[in-house]
């Protein structure tokens, strides 16, 4: 296996090269703490208005179908232009976008305090997910510039543990301020992180801006096409059924001739390039799959424990709390040990633990109390803990140094068309009648699968006996 920064085409090596020695500490130290203060705040705001859209929709006058808007324009510019942005941040260097994004992030959340207008609120929410898409498609990118190599495992496993306790601290801290703040305050929330995060900013790896020409079409042709494609799937959920599936079928019209036109260029906006490579690609196909199936677990289970068992909303909301943390313990140990043991090892044991717990969640009784609850989501949580950070390593990891933005922008494209994908499939179930049963379980756990074969398939084409 060739190093020192250069990339090995051999797909079946799994380690990664040893081509970065990282940051020196103490700066080190002090670039984790600004990525994990720039992660927070963009984890935070992307969950915490859940909570406050039955009182916007009062407040405002909008009906609870139209409200669910203020997240979806957020989801859908997010993935629309986290690849464009990851090709732009080589162009101007990581650091720069990624800071200029808080700032942008920043200005969007103060005038949020000020919206008395639903139109207004949804602009300023897409020119919030702006920020956010410009610092996310870097973000991945300059954890491997500010890890050692041999530590980038460790380093996916802290940055899991900041995702999962955000993701499960914004509804407590949006619940909070809805009761006792204008819900206005639930978009500002986050902002005083960018300010810490910038303020520490100085310590994150230096901006390294490249000479590459414009690749702007490309950029709108990339962003057009997930309009398209995720646009189609919302607008088929929505009781738009035919111009969901008229959007989304010109959406793999778009993206068949976005690949045929990337093909054919170096660096291309689109990473056709990383998906050629098995590794990678095999990567982000059992990433997008877990995710899914992540996302459907998750969204389906509150429907069945107050539609069909009939807690409380409030308790179902406890219900549910073994998972992330769960996730908090498991997410670290299992990116430090990708250090040392072949990512894919641990990943595949992580999804035959989950298809496991997933099986056992779905054939649980009619009442089975909250401990018997409790034990299989913590076990389920156990499996994709094993899963996310190694499968993320290596995805990252294996990408050449030049090309670690746009490998970064690919995970965390497939992170979020995953949990739109996951979100499609339960409103498909709910509509069918079957979303109260033990139906999204299965179709969770056949992701499962899916994720586990890809990861297998990709094992299976490794020679080297040495990283067995």
């Amino acid at each position: 296996m060739q190093q020192h920064g250069t990339f090995t085409d051999n797909p079946r090596v799994e380690t990664i090269p040893d081509d970065h020695a990282g940051l020196p500490k103490p700066r080190r130290l002090w670039a984790i703490a600004a990525i994990s203060f720039g992660t927070s705040l963009l984890v935070i705001d992307s969950n915490i208005a859940n909570v406050a859209l039955p009182t916007i929709a009062r407040d405002l006058n909008v009906g609870e179908a139209a409200v669910t808007n203020v997240v979806t324009i957020y989801q859908l510019v997010l993935v629309m232009l986290l690849l464009p942005f990851s090709s732009l941040g080589d162009r101007l260097g990581h650091r720069t976008l990624y800071q200029a994004g808080q700032g942008v992030f920043m200005v969007a959340s103060a005038a949020c305090f000020f919206v008395d207008s639903f139109t207004v609120l949804l602009l300023l929410r897409a020119l919030q997910a702006i920020g956010a898409a410009m610092a996310l498609s870097v973000s991945a990118a300059m954890l491997r510039q500010i890890y050692p190599a041999s530590r980038l495992g460790t380093g996916m496993g802290i940055n899991s543990v900041i995702v999962a306790s955000s993701a499960a601290l914004a509804p407590t801290v949006g619940g909070y301020i809805v009761g006792n703040l204008p819900w206005q305050t639930v978009f500002v929330a986050a902002a005083p992180m960018a300010v810490i995060s910038l303020l520490l900013g100085r310590a994150l790896p230096e901006p390294e801006p490249r000479d590459q020409p414009s690749k702007w079409r490309s950029g709108v042709l990339s962003a057009l096409t997930m309009l398209l494609l995720v646009g189609g799937i919302q607008l088929g959920t929505h009781d738009a059924l035919g111009w969901g599936i008229a959007a989304f079928a010109l959406g793999v019209v778009a993206l068949l001739a976005l690949i045929q036109r990337e093909r054919r260029r170096e660096a291309p906006v689109f990473p056709v390039d990383l998906l050629a490579k098995p590794v990678i690609g095999l990567s982000a196909l059992a990433g997008f799959a877990s995710f899914v199936s992540a996302g459907a677990l998750m969204l389906g289970l509150p429907f069945r424990f107050e539609n069909a068992m009939g807690y409380e909303p409030q308790m179902v909301g406890l219900l549910l709390l073994p998972f992330p943390l769960t996730m908090l313990v498991v997410s670290p140990i299992a990116g430090i040990a990708s250090d040392k043991v072949a990512p894919t090892k641990l990943g595949v044991t992580g999804m035959a633990i989950a298809i496991v717990g997933l099986l056992l969640l779905a054939t649980m009784p009619d009442q089975p109390g909250a401990w018997n609850i409790a034990w299989r989501l913590s076990l389920t949580a156990v499996g994709f803990g094993l899963f996310f950070s190694p499968n993320s390593r290596l995805l990252i990891g294996r990408a050449p140094r030049d090309r670690a933005a746009a490998a970064g922008g690919l995970l965390s494209t497939s992170r979020l068309f995953g949990q739109t994908m996951g979100a499609v499939a339960i409103g498909i179930l709910l509509a069918a009648g079957l979303g109260t049963g033990p139906a999204p379980l299965y179709v969770s756990c056949a992701l499962a699968v899916v994720a586990a074969l890809a990861s297998m398939v990709r094992f299976s084409q490794r020679d080297n006996p040495a990283n067995r």
